[in-house]
């Protein structure tokens, strides 16, 4: 057997214990599996004293989570503290300034500086893995890297944050509007400290970036993803998508289209019959399509203690049999900067707004929309509440820069009585 491979670890929550856990419990199947032992030797954490489920007093303590990055007998720093910037950041580039290998769960970090970090780990010969960052236990890192690196991938999808999921599926189950399930996901400790990170898209969207870079061989562009999150998302708008054989998800979608890279992390109507309509509660999902391939569906925990450790042993054992990767599946040097492109590829909608109770509200809209080269597909009207017409309109296929235009006629009418509601329906 080779010399062990010692574990610097620096977050000691949910996650950080979890990694833990499963290094002291099953060190004769990781040892085994990998041909190394695998040891913690010290870690760091703001509170020293806190109640973690699992004794830490067998391993050095350091306050400071760059000094931790730099011990000389660290041979992988694992950071799992969180944050794009502060001691996250600092400590993971002493760790690869240092030669050092680094695992992380950091989306944030990584979306917001993934190519100077990949180029740092590269000039200074380390490996930098991140399987934990994106969609919990799922491999959907290794997928792209690795299983399916000889597929030309021309899109991927996903359902990548089970709170936005929990919250979407709770509402068609139980008939509770949106407040409801946002306070009950608050109260399950569902939610984030900064709730609009889950509900706003922007963790999903931090994910997808990364998703894309790999996919696509560009440099991570977390700034070019177009997000919305559900919040607008009404019981009357889940209930009408499922009249129509249709579910709503926080869906991102990625392509690399002829006007140039596509990310959007928006609520979408996808078919309820389809693997992604069928999804519930807060599982995650990934589907990748490649030109050889064709679709591949990965579906799991997309967070947890267990399913996120998972993940994070993945790349330590992957390290400890001796593969080393580049960070984003190429050369960061090869990494090409993406033109952005706007929900360049056609696409029906899905129209929820109020018209005021005047004749030729209706016209107007359809005008509105016939001036911008949209169709209407189907239509429905509904009882009047409070003076307003509720209208549904599912268009023909059209593209977001069209949309955006007939919205905009439309707000000069004066017939629209609120702020219309534009979900795209993704073809899966």
């Amino acid at each position: 057997m080779s010399d062990p491979l010692r574990l610097g670890i620096a977050g000691l929550g949910t996650v950080g214990a979890g990694v833990v856990k499963i290094v002291r419990q099953k060190a004769a199947m990781l040892e085994t599996r990998s041909g190394r032992r695998i040891e913690v030797v010290a870690v760091s954490a703001r509170n020293r004293d806190k109640d973690r489920g699992v004794s830490l007093t067998q391993y050095a303590w350091e306050d400071d989570p760059v000094t931790l990055a730099t011990r000389d007998d660290v041979d992988i720093y694992i950071e799992l503290m969180g944050g794009s910037d502060g001691p996250a950041k600092a400590s993971v580039e002493a760790a690869l300034k240092a030669g050092k290998d680094v695992v992380t769960a950091n989306k944030a970090l990584l979306a917001h500086h993934g190519q100077a970090l990949a180029e740092l780990a590269e000039a200074n010969g380390a490996v930098l893995r991140f399987e934990a960052a994106v969609a919990g236990g799922i491999p959907c890192i290794k997928a792209l890297t690795e299983g399916l690196a000889g597929n030309d991938i021309t899109r991927v999808m996903g359902v990548m944050n089970g709170t936005c999921n929990y919250i979407l599926t709770r509402m068609e189950a139980t008939g509770q509007g949106y407040n409801a399930l946002f306070d009950e996901a608050d109260k399950l400790g569902f939610l984030e400290a900064d709730p609009n990170l889950d509900v706003g898209g922007i963790d999903a969207g931090h994910k997808l970036a990364l998703l894309s870079s790999i996919a696509f061989g560009t440099q991570v562009d977390f700034d070019a993803v177009e997000l919305e999150g559900i919040q607008r998302v009404s019981i009357d708008d889940i209930r009408q998508a499922a009249d129509m054989g249709y579910r709503i998800k926080l869906l991102g979608v990625a392509r690399m289209t002829g006007r140039g890279l596509e990310q959007s992390m928006a609520p979408c109507l996808v078919p309820a019959n389809s693997a992604l309509g069928q999804l519930e509660g807060g599982t995650n999902m990934v589907v990748i399509e490649g030109d050889q391939v064709g679709q591949v569906v990965l579906r799991g925990a997309g967070a947890g203690e267990g399913p996120t450790a998972s993940a994070v042993m993945g790349d330590v054992m992957d390290i400890a049999r001796g593969l080393r990767m580049t960070t984003f599946g190429q050369p960061a040097a090869t990494l090409e900067k993406s033109v952005a492109a706007q929900a360049a590829v056609a696409a029906p909608y899905y129209l929820r707004m109020g018209l005021v109770d005047k004749p030729g509200a209706l016209a107007k809209v359809a005008t509105a929309l016939g001036e911008a080269g949209i169709s209407i597909n189907r239509m429905r009207q509904y009882d009047h509440v409070n003076e307003s017409a509720p209208v549904l309109i599912v268009t023909h296929k059209t593209t977001r820069a069209a949309l955006d235009d007939a919205l905009a006629r439309m707000s000069t009418t004066g017939v629209i009585s609120d702020t219309p509601v534009a979900l795209r329906i993704e073809q899966v």
